[in-house]
């Protein structure tokens, strides 16, 4: 078997059942009863639970027949404790299901609830490295469904989950097969309220997602055609959503692309997220605002690896200059637009710290699959741009 033929090879899984459009959460009881989840919980951040469409949600499936619990003891970037005092709530509820409700950090807390329900062996255990997955007893793992309010992370299609550990804080990877949810609702209408500055870098979030996907060096063209079209979306409604949150076209549009990160990312992601990660543990930044600040700065890293299909990339979003430059040109100035910090130092990441977070991001498991290879010294010649703002 020659090389060439050994690179031309993958596994490749694709999402779950989706009901998507303006209106679809009223059907929440419907897919609880699809799913014969007789006691759900769900599980959202505090800001969300003290809002309408949380206390909407669990009205109307109470009055459907499906009494619902409440869990929303998540913090922005989750920690491992999050997760155990969810799981104390669900089994003293005596619950069957999992609704997740929420943002990135809502989503991936209600995953590992259900995903831990019926374990037996720390969270820990499960982290995406090797084949730690099949360590899980697959019928310990309860029904999900996925309600996203962000249009960003996409962890409503993936199968995979973050939390930091609470000594480290640390970010890890938690994968198994079975935490996909089992149904998704996407609602445009409940992303509507979010403010200029969450739907920016929420968006941005699904950019570094599809692009980074697009670079990954592995072979999977469904994953990439896909993280192109999602790109192209974003270029066309993010802008539009931001300044206008009420328009649902822009709002629609940017939860599909959302999504469609997700599934594309199973190709790979790459240094965005590992020098975001570490940042993003350790200073408590919001992920996507944190993925922005680096996109830039990894572009420059991987430039030699990734130019051609900037060239590709550019002529399919219709810029004016399709090459590498054009690219640079058009997420720099997202970035202003949006008013996201041009330097990491701007995050209050300390100059101090910078050995240490480059360690943790050349070994976060999504440093493999960057377009160029980056251990730690790599890892921190980017942070170590990205706190004086030199690109080039």
């Amino acid at each position: 078997m020659t090389n060439d033929v050994i690179a031309l090879s993958g596994n490749w899984n694709y999402p779950t059942t989706v009901r998507f459009g303006v209106g679809r959460i009223k059907e929440l009881a419907k897919c609880c009863k699809n799913l014969r989840l007789n006691r759900p919980l769900l599980v959202t951040d505090p800001d969300l639970a003290s809002l309408p469409m949380v206390a909407n949600a669990i009205t109307s499936n109470e009055e459907a027949g499906v009494p619902t619990g409440l869990f929303s003891d998540v913090r922005p970037n989750p920690l491992g404790c999050n997760v155990d005092d969810g799981l104390k709530v669900y089994r003293n509820g005596g619950h069957d299901g999992v609704i997740a409700f929420g943002g990135g950090s809502a989503m991936d807390a209600g995953k590992l609830i259900a995903f831990m329900s019926g374990q037996t062996k720390p969270l820990w255990d499960f982290e995406d490295v090797g084949d730690n997955w099949k360590g899980a007893d697959p019928d310990g793992i309860a029904p999900t469904i996925a309600v996203p309010t962000t249009s960003g992370t996409g962890s409503e299609v993936g199968r995979a989950a973050v939390a930091a550990h609470d000594d480290t804080h640390a970010k890890k990877i938690l994968f198994h097969p079975k935490m996909l949810p089992e149904i998704v609702i996407c609602d445009p209408s409940l992303v509507a309220g979010l403010p200029p500055h969450i739907t920016a870098g929420t968006g941005m979030d699904a950019l570094a997602h599809c692009f980074e996907a697009y670079c990954a060096p592995t072979y999977h063209p469904m994953a990439e055609g896909i993280a192109l079209e999602g790109m192209r979306l974003i270029k066309r409604w993010l802008p539009t959503a931001v300044q206008d949150g009420t328009n649902l076209d822009a709002r629609t549009h940017m939860m599909a692309a959302a999504a469609m990160g997700a599934t594309a990312f199973q190709k790979g992601l790459g240094a965005i997220h590992s020098l975001s990660h570490p940042v993003g543990s350790a200073y408590n930044t919001h992920h996507g605002l944190t993925n922005a600040v680096f996109m830039p700065y990894v572009m420059e890293f991987n430039r030699i690896a990734i130019e051609d299909k900037m060239g590709r990339l550019g002529r399919y979003l219709g810029l004016s200059v399709a090459n590498y430059d054009g690219v640079m040109t058009w997420v720099l100035g997202l970035r202003n637009a949006f008013d996201i910090p041009h330097t990491a130092a701007e995050l209050g990441v300390e100059e101090s710290r910078l050995n240490e977070l480059a360690e943790m991001a050349a070994n976060d498991p999504t440093a493999p699959t960057n377009p160029m290879p980056a251990g730690a010294p790599e890892m921190k010649r980017m942070y170590e741009a990205s706190m004086v703002g030199a690109i080039g």
